[in-house]
């Protein structure tokens, strides 16, 4: 099939080029801006693959670009985006900007050239502030304006399913992690550059607040199957690993991997609780499994020992 993948040079983007030029003949045109990443960090990774991917540089704002883009492909990976909390508080309208007309343009791209599939990367942020599990049918009440933008990204994905027949799907990613995320912000990959940089960890708040980390891998596999299973067209999925895990328990796990890599401990340092951040997140994820036949399946030990190692690996080349 021929895939566009939005934002394709970044963390998520290259894992699943990686994955759709690998294992499938697949060809794959990449829209980026190179504000995260370029177009050498994908290449490289890709070996051979590397004959079958076109890339373009724009930014999703640009509406004809898009229209152009779209011509001959079966199916749009949305994941360009203004991502986190923190930016969309400190710039509510560049992020409304990115987030959701650039989703539009993606969105009137497929309807004019025909596209028959489009998958959106949202998130938990839609929900808000909740006990949970969060799951499919909880009303949304956004924090942030990050959460407003992905909340009207699907909608409009609903939309479009709705009034002109395209099978929208919408992906509410956890807290991803794993390779080739030396670029990302997160906290994951933010603790262990800085680990191996040196520096101090800082934690927001008291450590208590909780996530459900999941591994690049596994939200491959979710996209691919949401671009590839019958039947699931308009619909919103949580892609997590219903597993809640502390900022405080990651930073102890990722403590005891780094010292087995010969990298010192850390002095865990806090800050105060950012403004738009949830105290507690992590997902009913049945229906995913239901429906996508989809499941996460790489434990967060296993995940955190792969980045640690990779990270590990592209410093020394340094």
């Amino acid at each position: 099939m021929n895939f566009l993948v939005t934002g394709g040079c970044g963390f998520i983007g290259r894992n699943l080029i990686a994955r759709l030029t690998s294992a499938h003949d697949h060809r794959v045109r990449v829209v980026d801006n190179f504000s995260v990443g370029r177009p050498d960090d994908l290449m490289s990774i890709l070996g051979e693959g590397a004959k079958r991917v076109e890339v373009v540089e724009a930014d999703i704002a640009d509406s004809e670009l898009a229209r152009q883009a779209a011509v001959g492909v079966d199916v749009i990976v949305h994941l360009a985006a203004n991502t986190g909390v923190a930016p969309s508080v400190a710039n509510p309208r560049a992020d409304c900007l990115t987030n959701v007309i650039g989703t539009l343009n993606y969105l009137e791209a497929s309807r004019e050239a025909g596209v028959r599939r489009f998958v959106f990367a949202s998130s938990g942020a839609p929900v808000g502030d909740c006990v949970p599990p969060i799951h499919e049918e909880l009303p949304a009440h956004p924090v942030s304006p990050y959460g407003a933008s992905k909340l009207a990204g699907e909608a409009y994905c609903s939309a479009y399913k709705r009034s002109f027949g395209i099978d929208t799907v919408a992906l509410r990613f956890g807290n991803c992690y794993g390779l080739y995320s030396s670029h990302k912000s997160s906290v994951v990959a933010k603790f262990v550059r800085e680990a191996l940089e040196g520096k101090s960890w800082e934690i927001h708040g008291d450590g208590s607040q909780t996530r459900d980390f999941i591994h690049a891998d596994d939200v491959v596999e979710a996209i691919i199957r949401a671009a590839t299973v019958p039947g699931v067209g308009g619909e919103v999925f949580q892609i997590a690993t219903s597993r809640e895990t502390t900022v405080r328990e990651l930073a102890d796990k990722l403590d005891g991997i780094l010292r087995r890599f010969g990298v010192a401990a850390r002095e865990l340092q806090h800050g105060d609780p950012r403004v738009g951040d949830v105290r507690r997140n992590y997902s009913d994820t049945s229906k995913a499994r239901d429906r996508l036949d989809w499941t996460a399946k790489v434990s967060l030990d296993e995940g955190l020992q792969r980045v640690v190692e990779w990270f590990h690996q592209a410093y020394r080349r340094l």
